[in-house]
């Protein structure tokens, strides 16, 4: 198959290596020309420019840019298309992005691998990326089915565990794991960085470890990524963001009123509860 990438990052250039390697033709787009130098030079497509006619033979096209550039990214690449071309995405919130493709190529499948790391880049590419980790696919009723399953093949293919659901429900459910997690992770750090005392602050730094470490990565990432969390999801994340304030009100006040009994029994809960997540 011919299958065009549209933004040549981490993800994006995982996505064409394990492609390229499963046989396909795997033609590239990205803004910097070097970019697309790169990707040729390391073998990780089989052409690729700056200029979206190169994907005019495309029978598949993955978007990997960031929610923001949806829109402008479609003004340029739907007159390269042919008709029967099918496009996915990558992007962490759906609704929006289905919104904006669906009126004007109903030939598309909301996608979004689960799958990163702290880097990026085409540099932080690698084979193997997507290997058993969730992709979620929101084809609406009336999506073609010939494109659901091109889409979910190619998504099997990476080995990945796909999932099918509604926009609404994958941007409800990845608010609470996904979105969230990143502002509480981020309200975590500035909370720290509020210590009054420099040198109980500095104390703080040094003695950091793995548990800070854990609570802390998401926070620390690409700002650009949670800007566009919050922007696109903006209901379903401010609805999480206020149960999670009602949990820390409760929390204080248990703490507050030495509540200890109560305090254990929430630990409990949230104990027996956790493995329903991560394992």
């Amino acid at each position: 198959m011919r299958i065009g990438i549209v933004g040549l990052g981490l993800i994006g250039g995982s996505m064409a290596i394990d492609l390229k390697a499963l046989g396909h033709r795997v033609l590239g787009v990205s803004r910097r020309g070097e970019t697309c130098e790169l990707a040729i030079a390391r073998g990780i497509v089989d052409a690729a420019s700056p200029d979206f006619g190169v994907l005019a033979e495309a029978e598949l096209v993955v978007l990997c840019t960031p929610l923001g550039a949806i829109a402008s990214t479609l003004e340029k690449l739907l007159p390269h298309l042919d008709r029967s071309a099918i496009l996915t995405d990558v992007g962490s919130t759906k609704v929006s992005v289905v919104e904006t493709v669906v009126p004007r190529w109903p030939n598309f499948v909301g996608g979004h691998p689960m799958a990163g790391t702290a880097e990026s880049g085409l540099e932080a590419a690698f084979a193997g990326l997507f290997v058993d980790r969730p992709y979620v696919l929101t084809p609406l009723e009336e999506t073609p089915q010939r494109a659901i399953a091109v889409v979910e093949e190619m998504a099997r293919s990476l080995q990945s565990r796909v999932y099918f659901c509604s926009p609404t429900h994958h941007d409800q459910a990845v608010a609470w794991i996904s979105h969230l997690p990143v502002m509480v992770s981020a309200s975590l750090i500035a909370a720290c960085m509020q210590e009054f005392d420099p040198k109980v602050l500095e104390l703080a730094q040094q003695l950091a470890s793995s548990g800070f470490r854990d609570t802390s990565r998401v926070g620390g990432g690409n700002p650009e990524l949670g800007v566009m969390m919050a922007q696109f999801n903006r209901g379903a994340l401010g609805r999480s963001l206020r149960v999670y304030r009602q949990q820390l009100d409760q929390l204080i006040e248990q703490i507050d009123q030495e509540d200890w009994s109560e305090l254990e029994h929430r630990l409990s809960l949230t104990q027996q509860a956790r493995p329903k997540f991560v394992e």
